[in-house]
């Protein structure tokens, strides 16, 4: 099955624990920094159901959000119909940016990187953001750090029961590659019933200087590396972390 197709539709309920408020308004922090209160025009990349994207919408920000799963994008149309947001969401490869006009800055929250399996497809991403934005744009973007993914994760099995939702996630982390296999099974109610189904995810445990050498061979001068939601630089024991980096003029 794809990924995020069936789970599209339960993600937010499983996610309830998620501070998206505190997320957008970390990632905000960085974007005042840089242009002050100018609502600028923002690419969002696997912004999957659209809790950042909606919430930097009602902020002021021109936002368009991209996803690969039609099913997410789906969710994030609803969910902003419902807020009476008039957001422009389409489904896009975020190796293969493709827009009419430049933005003033590309992001990616929650673990988009991660599903960027080779450094290959880093250095696309990272080439086809700093062709998308403009001089001096901003790319923000988080990862699950290698740490979280190889030591955290690796080879253990979680799990969550709710009144409508439950789920078992088993995980094996391939120490050659770097990539970690998620496989989940998720348990969904349907009347007085309860319908199984399963997802396989793949996720690559990148290193910080693996990313910042791809950076710099896209074009990006690398402001800053941090422990996601603080100003603190990251460090080896960091579970997320967060990237800025800025479009140098060629």
């Amino acid at each position: 099955m794809e990924s995020y197709e069936r789970f599209a539709h339960i993600y937010d309920a499983l996610m309830n624990d998620v501070d998206y408020d505190k997320w957008a308004e970390y990632v905000i922090s960085f974007l005042v920094k840089n242009y002050g209160d100018k609502k600028i025009n923002i690419l969002e990349c696997a912004c999957g159901t659209g809790a950042v994207t909606i919430r930097m919408a009602k902020r002021g920000y021109n936002i368009i959000g991209s996803d690969l799963s039609e099913d997410m994008l789906e969710v994030a149309s609803e969910k902003a119909r419902r807020n009476r947001l008039n957001i422009h969401f389409i489904r896009q490869d975020m190796t293969c940016i493709s827009l009419h006009k430049r933005v003033d800055a590309v992001i990616s929250c929650c673990d988009g990187v991660n599903y960027l399996t080779s450094r290959e497809k880093l250095l696309k991403f990272f080439s086809s953001a700093y062709d998308a934005l403009k001089d001096n744009g901003l790319l923000l973007f988080d990862i699950s750090s290698r740490y979280k993914l190889s030591t955290i994760l690796a080879n253990n099995t979680f799990g969550e029961n709710q009144e409508d939702n439950a789920y078992i996630w088993k995980n094996i982390y391939d120490e050659t590659n770097k990539l970690i296999e998620m496989n989940l099974t998720f348990f969904s109610r349907k009347g007085e019933l309860f319908e199984r189904f399963s997802e396989t995810h793949i996720q690559r445990a990148h290193s910080v200087r693996e990313i910042s050498g791809a950076l710099n061979d896209a074009g990006f001068e690398l402001v800053g590396v941090y422990n996601a939601f603080t100003l603190d630089e990251a460090d080896d024991k960091s579970e997320r972390i967060q990237f800025v980096a800025k479009k140098l003029v060629k």
